[in-house]
């Protein structure tokens, strides 16, 4: 029980900006964290159901409030997952070879790529926003879809061959349980489709489609062009996974 503790701790610690007591980076703690990956994105999630309703209730204006969701994601991570959509957008367009790609990746500097990736990403985000805001279907799907988008990313980083031996996801995967996290995220993905399927068949099944459909791109785009994933790689997917599930779930709004 106190491993499941510390690993649900070091799951917060790392990847959200959710104040956690501190925990040691053993081994042991690091077990089952991705395990409790996906409840980061719960977290997301009921923060994003709860700022739409206050939006409504309080009678905020439709842009003010697909500001703030917009805002939400990046709030809560801190933009962990963002950096790594930035870096990876430099590597992916410098067109280099496989060994200048990963450099580029551990370069903190941001290139021209990766300015007009955030805006582009940005701008389709909150344009998302503005057209789920008020389809209470579809922000119900989507805030489970932040779970699902972990999901898929944990599954990732235990599955998928490592670019770099000493990178921060070969860490995490060689101190992960692999069989029990996999396993566990399996159910996870299980039980989310239920939950997206039952609040809006359309909707859930065609915003899952579209996360399984980024997930087995980003699994050959590490392949071809990196050699496997690295954490700079797991955050441009997690990223790129949530907004085409939003623009998804945006084109089923007016055709649904």
């Amino acid at each position: 029980m106190k491993s499941l503790w510390n690993s649900f701790k070091a799951a917060f610690a790392m990847f959200s900006k959710i104040p956690v007591p501190q925990v040691d980076w053993t081994r042991e703690n690091m077990k089952y964290m991705f395990c409790f990956f996906p409840l980061i994105g719960t977290a997301v999630g009921a923060l994003t159901l709860l700022a739409a309703w206050a939006g409504v209730r309080l009678e905020f204006q439709r842009g003010f409030v697909a500001a703030v969701l917009t805002a939400i994601p990046v709030l809560v991570t801190g933009g962990i997952h963002l950096d790594g959509l930035l870096d990876t957008a430099d590597a992916l367009s410098s067109w280099q070879e496989r060994k200048k790609r990963l450099e580029i990746l551990k370069d903190s500097n941001a290139g021209a790529f990766a300015v007009i990736t955030a805006g582009t990403f940005f701008v389709l985000y909150y344009g998302a926003w503005t057209q789920l805001l008020y389809d209470w279907k579809s922000l119900g799907v989507l805030s489970l879809g932040f779970m699902v988008s972990r999901s898929f990313s944990g599954i990732g980083v235990v599955s998928i061959p490592k670019a770099r031996e000493d990178g921060t996801v070969a860490e995490f995967s060689r101190n992960a349980s692999q069989t029990v996290v996999r396993n566990v995220l399996i159910l996870y993905l299980v039980l989310l489709l239920a939950g997206m399927v039952w609040i809006s068949p359309p909707r859930g099944i065609a915003a899952f489609i579209a996360a399984l459909l980024v997930f087995v791109y980003y699994r050959h785009m590490t392949m071809k062009y990196f050699g496997g994933t690295t954490g700079d790689l797991s955050g441009f997917f997690l990223c790129l996974c949530e907004l085409v599930m939003a623009l998804t779930l945006s084109v089923c709004t007016a055709v649904i």
